[in-house]
């Protein structure tokens, strides 16, 4: 018989989940199981998905067939589900039409790049560009080390708009370096209105930067927009459509990347694999991150690609590794990597508060989750938010321990200075929408930053 959790009141997802894994079994394995006790033969994986991610909590008559099946008492998967149907389903990710537009161009590129590429633009011989984009460019990025999306998000709309208007008006010789800049500048855009919880306005940038970069003939540049572009989905509660973008950009980018980016493209497909519970894939991922590279070498890495070093890819193991329920060897990475700046430490510290939960740990995720609300506001990301409003969910299932009532008060009073998601309000708000009409590139198509 497989050993129940701890007592106290849980949650029924991460109960589910947890109890699946101490079998080793994938969610396909369980939703096989279940219909061959039940003898209902329509039950899918999808389903056991959306039971662990808590967007629907199973029946009476699944509880009675899951409590056979996991061979546990029936009353503890009741009361975990009357717990999670309390706190309501978890906010829904609404960029349906963006995310579709995406994958579906990104498998468009994996099958043949020049099924994806930009209109020709006009020559114009008096147009000379904007020289000193890759300098600004280079600026914005590292000014995003310091300060979160929600302040930058405008100034990534008017670097993408000024992108688009210097390559609609470059010389033919210009063409290739604007085309990585515009590349590069919608990668960016996309990166800061992520941060800054601009969910489909991130996908549309992303759009019109894959397209760049296929145009430009730059896989590798290709290949770390649509690892962007999945981090965002892991993030939002779409582990499926991360594990698609995540696999498309390293088949398509792995022969050209540099070890770091091939590093980081699996660590991708490692996250989303692990959040949509397919842990073995996430392991082969893990493993095959650490044979490509522990510590990138920076003379080897795009400039883009800066941020990327030993400490964040340990960090990002142990992120998956709470994913999967492994909290313990994840500790000490994710300690670690705290110490570079507010907004690193608020989003690796709502992983390692989850860590402290999965272990039972409700004082110490609570005194990590606190430090991490505060790094929060400090930032400025809206994004850095995600994961304690999951630390916040799962802190439920404690009742009113003294920590957890401390977290709340904590959490009550930070309220008012928490960073707001979506464009800001404002000439910064203006800019970030008048981007999204800049991004569409010429003869009108549609179409890097640390912590990753």
């Amino acid at each position: 018989m497989t050993s129940p959790p701890p007592p106290g009141p849980q949650l029924l997802g991460p109960l589910l989940a947890r109890l699946r894994l101490a079998r080793g079994w994938s969610q396909l394995r369980l939703a096989a199981e279940l219909c061959a006790a039940s003898g209902v033969p329509t039950l899918s994986r999808h389903e056991i998905s959306r039971w662990e991610r808590q967007l629907r909590a199973p029946g009476e008559f699944w509880l009675g067939w899951l409590a056979v099946v996991l061979a546990v008492p029936v009353d503890l998967l009741a009361t975990a589900a009357a717990r999670t149907r309390s706190l309501g389903p978890p906010p829904a990710f609404g960029g349906t039409r963006p995310r579709a537009a995406l994958l579906a161009l990104a498998q468009r590129w994996l099958g043949d790049p020049r099924a994806v590429l930009l209109p020709g633009a006009p020559a114009r011989p008096a147009g000379r560009g904007d020289a000193g984009g890759p300098a600004r460019l280079a600026e914005l990025r590292r000014l995003d080390d310091l300060v979160g999306g929600a302040d930058l998000t405008g100034l990534g709309a008017h670097r993408l708009g000024r992108a688009v208007r210097a390559l609609s008006g470059c010389a033919p010789s210009a063409r290739s370096r604007l085309l990585h800049e515009l590349a590069e500048s919608a990668q960016l855009a996309g990166w800061l209105a992520a941060d800054a919880g601009d969910a489909a306005g991130a996908l549309h940038a992303y759009r019109l930067a894959l397209r760049a970069a296929a145009t430009a003939g730059d896989p590798a540049l290709a290949g770390h927009v649509l690892g962007s572009a999945s981090h965002l989905l892991a993030g939002v509660g779409d582990p499926q459509g991360a594990l698609v973008l995540a696999r498309t950009a390293y088949a398509g980018a792995r022969r050209s990347a540099s070890p770091g980016l091939r590093a980081l493209l699996l660590h991708r497909v490692a996250l989303a694999a692990a959040l949509g519970g397919r842990a073995g894939a996430a392991r082969q991922a893990l493993d095959a991150a650490c044979r490509v590279t522990e510590a990138p070498e920076p003379g080897r890495e795009p400039p883009w690609l800066y941020w990327l070093d030993g400490p964040e890819l340990a960090a990002m193991t142990g992120r998956t590794l709470v994913a999967l329920g492994r909290p313990l060897p994840a500790e000490a990475p994710l300690h670690a990597v705290r110490r570079r700046g507010p907004r690193t430490a608020a989003i690796y510290g709502g992983w390692l508060a989850r860590g402290y939960l999965q272990l039972g740990e409700v004082e110490r995720a609570c005194a990590v989750a606190g430090e991490a609300l505060l790094d929060a506001v400090r930032a400025g990301s809206p994004r850095a938010l995600g994961q304690l409003a999951e630390v916040r969910r799962r802190l439920a299932g404690h009742g009113d321990e003294p920590a957890v009532r401390r977290y709340r008060a904590l959490a009550a009073a930070a309220a008012a200075y928490l960073p707001r998601s979506g464009p800001p309000p404002g000439p910064a708000g203006r800019r970030a929408r008048a981007g999204r009409a800049a991004r569409r590139p010429p003869g009108g198509a549609t179409g890097s930053a640390p912590t990753g």
